[in-house]
């Protein structure tokens, strides 16, 4: 039973650094809510929630290294496996349709890609950086769209 004891505390966190965690994590919710409310307005597979959780697990992942004595550089193949592993899950919203031979999903893949990348500026405590990312890529989604769209080249074809 002392052992169990032993065990759960370990991961437990002073007032400070419960609160830097929660602040953190708590942006990258929100960061990922900007592109993911863009996405769910759309109609797109991958919406609210979706761009919630990535940009949430991708904080998680850099902040658990940080935490656990990481520091600099040592955290660099964490951020790449993340990159990495993100691209697998956008690969699987890309559909090529056999028909058409139309290729749809890149920009929900994209916006994935876009929301983990501001998780793990956010579970750095690279806020302001996560937000005017976020900031930005709401633009790429809704605002290029439109001017798109005027252009004749209609992006929601391509979503």
């Amino acid at each position: 039973m002392g052992a169990l004891l032993t065990e759960l505390q370990n991961g437990w966190l002073s007032p400070e650094d419960f609160a830097i965690t929660f602040v953190r994590l708590t942006a990258a919710m929100a960061v990922g809510a900007i592109a993911g409310i863009n996405r769910e307005l759309g109609g797109k597979a991958a919406g609210l929630r979706t761009h919630m959780l990535v940009s949430m697990g991708a904080a998680t992942f850099v902040l658990t290294a940080v935490r656990s004595g990481m520091v600099g550089a040592d955290v660099t193949p964490v951020i790449q496996g993340v990159a990495a592993g993100i691209g697998f899950v956008g690969g699987g919203a890309i559909l090529k349709s056999g028909e058409d031979k139309e290729i749809r999903g890149l920009t929900t893949a994209g916006s994935i890609w876009m929301t983990a990348a501001a998780g793990i500026a956010a579970g750095l405590g690279h806020i302001l950086l996560a937000l005017l990312a976020s900031v930005m890529v709401w633009i790429v989604l809704a605002v290029i769209a439109r001017v798109e769209r005027w252009l004749g080249t209609e992006a929601s074809n391509r979503a």
